[in-house]
């Protein structure tokens, strides 16, 4: 039953994306369906596999047995004699499988990725009602659902980096959806590009890992002679620390893959394509911030846990670069006047948090960051389908300085973006305030950890707990022998001390950064962080929805539906926060439009009342008890013996929560006295950041850096290539073609046609014969 059902989630996207490539034309107004009906059956067979594991796993009972079950679907390839035993025995060959694999990290993302890839889609059928190319745009979102529930089910590296560029190759057709525009065409070229940076460490990755540890699957495999052949992440080398490679080349690996999940998941500095990625779709931007592309990169380091584990300098790096992302992009957060950027940055800043909760490098830290996944997933697509439901009433405007005081002509929509706003600021008693707070608790253990040691927190009510968290871990005893390879792989690198809280012996290039000086520091950018997160979320709120009602000229005479037959998201030529939206397709018509703007219809505004369900309720539920923790701790990456080493008795800090709130009402505070009840235009307390908000606004000047550092040397070497093309190659080319042509002129002067002429030509050619003759004969 597992495996089918394994197979049917992504299998049913693929056939939905199919059916609307071949039949979409012909379904008119119901070229939804496929999707809808595709992606729903998927989200059911999900939720029945998230059972399935939990049973498995043995999580009602307290306990965290690993779970691991694996569907070969067909053998790919096999490469006879590509691994070479150390001990001198034949050859071995590698066989690449079409392997899926269940676990709780699985199950978890598989649920996340098509329940809300069901709601986008259903929203979209009111968003996207008028749109000539609807057909092309629902396939889309069945084939990035498909390619997701790829690449997180997938059981080896190589299908991992496959369906990673499937995705990739997704994002870019929906960003540049409206390819006709040339600010959507410039933003899909800017993502396709700059993933493709990350996108070279993951294969640099995977060619390492292959030299590293003979093979690229996950899972434990045998061959036909019955043979065991440990996977990278399988029972037999996660039982034993002493095979998961550190050093240098175990550091080098982790950097190569935290490179990747930059590209991926907008970490500073490859973060620059994501806020110019909201010229697609509105609702492709909230599929791609809440529940696929944006969370890839959190899952390859999830994954690869206990790789990173062994690697205490690269665990710091992801810390540090998350901690940095998170405090970057929220810094710009707070000047940015287009709704939709807003979101995008915030996106970034909690994608940072994520990565700071999972360099901390404990079983806690990981469980936090996948929690903050799922919660950020709920809220995260609230906010974005409430911008666009903003965007369907004012005609395509998305600049919050052109409108206000929404909240009485749009009820429904200002309801539920405030439950999203208050998730995304860490407010008790939703979602955000529990992972949010999780996280800050991982960083503190690491920065402080004799306090956490000591175990002077108490425990909520709530969250009563037994006094130990039970980790089942496989028997090292019990484990199958590994394979000894050739010289570079696990087995001839030196092993890795494993101490008690989980750390490997400092034999990183990079080790020396893995200090509780560091995580300390960290923290404290992050507290921080979630007071900045507080102040942009609801400066949006208060500059959208309260206030007098505002209304711009193109909202004038929207109707029903109102889609431009370019799009909801036609831009104008002003971004980045410094200049307004319009849409193209609208008439501008005078005056405020007070009369024509309306509530979206029902099927956009019931998806949102289910998102701000799960954004108020998902938080308590999971937390209740460290359930979701419980969850995860049973998938394989996270049972490893040198990860299940740093699991701690689950407790609820009480210090760290008033802090976390503490900063989440200083910061929702100072937004209500900037832009509270005061017209979108009007003054504001950005204006006492003095030249820090031009700072801010220019987005730390980093795409004028990237462009000098990157771009333009580029450009000079594209024009010197082009130079020595086109003088030297080309030259050349065309000197070689003219030898024959100058030759046959030469000749063809002896080709006069008169008789007279070749007459003496023979004489004269008999003459010289004889003369040679006569020469040779003298001599």
């Amino acid at each position: 039953m597992r495996s089918l059902l394994l197979v049917l989630v992504p299998l049913l996207p693929l056939l939905a994306g199919l059916v609307t490539v071949f039949a979409g034309r012909r379904l008119g107004p119901r070229v939804h369906l496929p999707a809808v009906v595709g992606i729903g059956a998927a989200a059911i067979a999900a939720l029945l596999l998230l059972f399935t594991a939990g049973g498995a796993s043995g999580t009602g009972h307290g306990t965290a047995a690993p779970v691991e079950h694996t569907v070969e679907l067909w053998r790919w390839a096999t490469i006879d004699g590509a691994l070479t035993p150390a001990d001198g025995s034949a050859p071995r060959p590698l066989s690449l499988g079409v392997t899926l694999r269940l676990d709780p990290l699985t199950a978890t993302l598989l649920v996340v990725i098509t329940s809300i890839g069901l709601l986008v889609a259903v929203y979209s059928i009111g968003y996207m009602h008028d749109d000539p190319d609807q057909p092309r745009f629902f396939a889309l979102v069945s084939m990035f659902v498909f390619s997701m529930a790829m690449l997180v089910a997938s059981s080896s590296f190589l299908l991992v980096y496959v369906f990673w560029e499937a995705v990739g190759a997704c994002s870019y057709l929906l960003i540049g959806f409206w390819y006709r525009r040339p600010e959507a065409a410039r933003a899909a070229k800017k993502a396709f590009l700059v993933n493709r940076v990350g996108d070279f460490g993951l294969a640099i990755a995977v060619f390492l890992l292959w030299l590293t540890y003979g093979t690229l699957d996950f899972h434990d495999t045998r061959l036909a002679d019955g043979t065991l052949v440990p996977g990278i992440l399988g029972a037999a080398r996660l039982a034993d620390p002493t095979a998961i490679v550190g050093g240098a080349i175990g550091t080098a690996i982790c950097l190569l893959l935290l490179l990747a999940a930059c590209g991926k998941s907008a970490q500073v500095p490859l973060h620059v394509w994501l806020p110019d990625a909201m010229e697609g779709p509105t609702p492709a931007s909230a599929l791609i911030h809440a529940a696929t592309m944006v969370t890839a990169g959190v899952y390859l380091v999830t994954r690869c846990a206990p790789l990173f584990v062994a690697a205490p300098g690269a665990l710091a790096v992801v810390a540090l670069v998350g901690a940095t992302t998170a405090l970057v992009a929220g810094l710009i957060g707070t000047v940015q006047t287009d709704l939709k950027r807003v979101l995008a940055y915030s996106t970034i800043s909690q994608l940072g948090y994520m990565f700071a909760a999972l360099g901390t490098g404990t079983l806690g830290g990981f469980t936090a960051g996948i929690f903050h996944l799922v919660t950020h997933a709920c809220f995260k697509a609230l906010l974005f389908l409430g911008a666009g439901s903003v965007m369907h009433a004012m005609g395509g405007v998305i600049d919050m300085r052109r409108f206000g005081g929404l909240r009485t002509v749009m009820p429904v929509t200002a309801a539920t973006f405030l439950v999203g706003a208050l998730a995304l600021a860490g407010v008790f008693p939703f979602a955000g305030f529990f992972s949010k707070d999780e996280i800050l608790a991982a960083l503190h253990s690491r920065g402080w950890p004799d306090a956490h040691a000591s175990g002077h927190h108490d425990e909520s009510p709530a969250a009563a707990t037994p006094p130990a968290v039970r980790v089942a871990t496989w028997d090292r005893r019990a484990a199958p022998p590994l394979i000894p390879v050739a010289s570079g792989s696990a087995a001839s690198h030196r092993a890795v001390a494993v101490s008690a809280s989980g750390g490997a012996a400092a034999d990183g290039p990079l080790d020396w950064l893995a200090g509780p000086r560091l995580y300390r520091t960290l923290f404290w950018m992050s507290l921080f962080t979630a007071g900045l997160t507080a102040f942009y979320t609801f400066r949006a709120v208060f500059m959208t929805f309260t206030g007098p009602l505002r209304l711009p000229p193109e909202a004038h005479g929207h109707g029903a539906h109102g889609h431009s037959p370019h799009g909801h998201d036609d831009h104008g030529p002003s971004h980045g926060g410094h200049g307004g939206h319009g849409a193209t397709g609208h008439e501008p018509a005078g005056g405020h439009g007070a009369a024509a703007s309306h509530e979206s219809p029902p099927v956009m505004t019931r998806p949102l009342v289910i998102l701000a369900v799960a954004s108020a309720l998902a938080g308590v539920v999971l937390f209740i008890g460290h359930g979701l923790a419980r969850f995860l701790a049973a998938t394989p990456s996270l049972a490893a013996a040198n990860v299940a080493a740093t699991a701690v008795p689950p407790v609820f800090h009480w210090d760290l929560a008033i802090q976390g709130t503490l900063a989440a009402a200083i910061g929702i505070a100072l937004a209500a006295i900037g832009h509270y009840g005061r017209r979108s235009d009007g003054p504001s307390v950005e204006r006492f950041l003095g030249p820090l908000q031009t700072l801010f606004a220019r987005r730390f000047y980093f795409d004028e850096i990237e462009h000098a550092a990157v771009v333009r040397p580029l450009e000079w070497l594209a024009a010197v290539a082009a130079t020595v093309d086109r003088v030297v190659i080309d030259g050349l080319v065309r000197s070689v073609a003219h030898v024959p042509v100058a030759l046959g002129g030469v000749v063809r002067r002896f080709q006069g046609g008169v008789l007279q002429r070749y007459s003496v030509a023979g004489v004269v050619g008999v003459l010289g014969m004889l003369v040679a003759l006569a020469w040779n004969l003298w001599l």
